[in-house]
């Protein structure tokens, strides 16, 4: 008898993540969480979402509904009270999110310019055990985890499956978005787990006498998923693993590479109502005028002859900006203009804010996160850098693609993936590269770029190049549902208590 797959129930995925586009983002994390599940139901799969409530989405004005539905969290020997709230942003996907003031009813995300909030372990050991206690109500077929603050949660599941036996049947995936963020944490804080003591050593938990909250998650996921092949590689070397090479050659046949995708709904110059005038490949007219905008907001010298490198950013170590501290004589010495926009460690935001005062007219810098000054620079700009130390994905540069602004990246992680190297003889490549981490190579590739932009017929078939390439989130969604279903298809997980 043939099965009517019709009445087939949608498969069920619930993803757990500390950001969610549009409702809290500090980087690319939110924005892969605003994108990938719509793809997904696009696709026939049953989508869920669970953050924390934080004081940001509770004062966003977004429709939040109480559901009345309260519970108890084990946080080391007492009890914390946590509330489910829940929201939609379009489709049929639920957004829950776990009320509990005292861990997220803060400023920030994970803390501020100085540091992280000290009780970030506690934050989110309540946070990964309220999501099991949430899905216990109605349990997913796939619990895909996202990053080292959900990552516990896996480690919960899997140590204690006595405590969760609704749930005994559900696969667990967990991505890494960004390896140089593991979650590590002092011994002291063991005691708020509520795990036995065999779990703090090499084999789970333990890092160089530390707590490893990412680690808890990659040693017990079914799979493992990260968001480029390149840097799926990368992380088994002991140059980029940050201490857990080991973990994930031991654990390479459940590693998947799944480059993320780009939102062209949200980036796209022929639609973008953020920018001074929209355009596409066939009349760039609408990109010079979005040029001389750019210049006339940050108040530069109105010319559109003068190469305008742009950078949306977070202002740290891993997207370069020790490498252009060092660099920026020599770059504006080419004669160029400098437009910065993000935020990120106090040191480079100190440093970085004072570069118009040193270099007038030349430099501009906004120290702030601006999504509408965000898509006015990748659209005014003619180049994009990224100058990363490594670079898991990257979303700008698919970004800066799409507007034909040309990047300028380091050849690691998803920049490799993405952007291949322009070559004047055949007329193929939409970029720029460079490998040393160093001054000199970094200004080689500006070079070629400044060199290349004086040519204005190569220039427009780099530009062509650049926007018609496509990094559509339905390719990568596809991706996640086959392992998902494959997953489903397996057996339910050992035991390893």
């Amino acid at each position: 008898m043939v099965e009517d797959v019709s009445k087939t129930p949608p498969l069920h995925v619930l993803m757990a993540s500390p950001e969610i586009t549009p409702l809290a983002k500090t980087g690319g994390l939110g924005d892969v969480l605003g994108s990938l599940p719509r793809a997904l139901e696009r696709l026939g799969l049953r989508l869920s979402l669970i953050m924390p409530a934080y004081r940001s989405v509770l004062n966003s004005g977004l429709p939040l509904e109480d559901t009345g539905i309260g519970f108890p969290v084990p946080v080391s020997h007492r009890m914390e009270e946590g509330r489910l709230l829940k929201t939609k942003t379009g489709g049929a996907i639920s957004i829950y999110l776990i009320r509990a003031d005292q861990y997220f009813d803060r400023d920030s995300l994970y803390g501020t310019p100085d540091g992280d909030y000290a009780d970030n372990a506690e934050r989110f050991v309540f946070f990964a055990r309220a999501v099991l206690e949430v899905l216990k109500l109605d349990p997913p077929a796939i619990l895909h985890l996202h990053d080292w603050q959900s990552a516990p949660a896996v480690a919960f599941l899997k140590a204690q499956p006595h405590l969760y036996p609704e749930l005994s049947s559900m696969k667990t995936i967990l991505t890494v978005h960004n390896l140089g963020y593991q979650g590590l944490f002092d011994y002291a804080d063991w005691h708020l787990l509520n795990l036995e003591e065999r779990f703090f050593t090499p084999p789970y938990l333990e890092f160089h006498g530390r707590i490893n909250f990412l680690k808890g998650g990659l040693v017990f996921a079914d799979k493992i998923t990260t968001v480029s092949p390149t840097y799926a590689q990368e992380i088994k070397t002991a140059e980029q693993g940050f201490g857990l090479d080991g973990v994930f050659r031991k654990r390479a046949k459940d590693l998947v590479g799944i480059l993320n995708g780009a939102d062209y709904e949200v980036w796209d110059p022929e639609t973008d109502p953020l920018i001074y005038q929209t355009y596409g490949s066939e009349n760039l007219s609408g990109k010079r005028l979005c040029k001389s905008d750019l210049q006339k907001v940050f108040r530069l010298h109105i010319d559109p002859d003068i190469p305008l490198i742009g950078m949306v950013s977070r202002l740290t170590s891993q997207k370069g900006f020790d490498l252009l501290e060092e660099a920026m004589d020599d770059l504006l010495s080419r004669g160029t203009q400098f437009v910065l926009l993000g935020t990120g460690d106090r040191r480079y935001e100190q440093i970085f804010s004072k570069m118009p005062e040193r270099y007038p007219g030349r430099t501009a810098v906004q120290i702030d996160f601006d999504e509408s000054l965000a898509h006015k620079i990748i659209a005014g700009s003619d180049l994009l850098l990224m100058p990363s130390r490594y670079e898991p994905s990257g979303l700008t540069q698919l970004y800066s693609l799409r507007y034909g602004t040309i990047p300028i990246v380091r050849a690691t992680g998803g920049l490799r993936d993405t952007i291949s190297e322009f070559d004047p003889k055949t007329g193929k490549g939409n970029g720029f590269l460079f490998v040393p981490y160093e001054v000199p190579a970094l200004l080689h590739a500006l070079d070629r770029a400044l060199n290349l932009l004086r040519q204005k017929e190569e220039w427009s078939t780099i530009m062509k190049n650049a926007m018609a390439a496509d990094f559509p989130w339905a390719r990568s969604a596809r991706l996640y549902a086959d392992l998902y279903q494959g997953l489903a298809e397996q057996p339910s997980f050992r035991d390893i208590a």
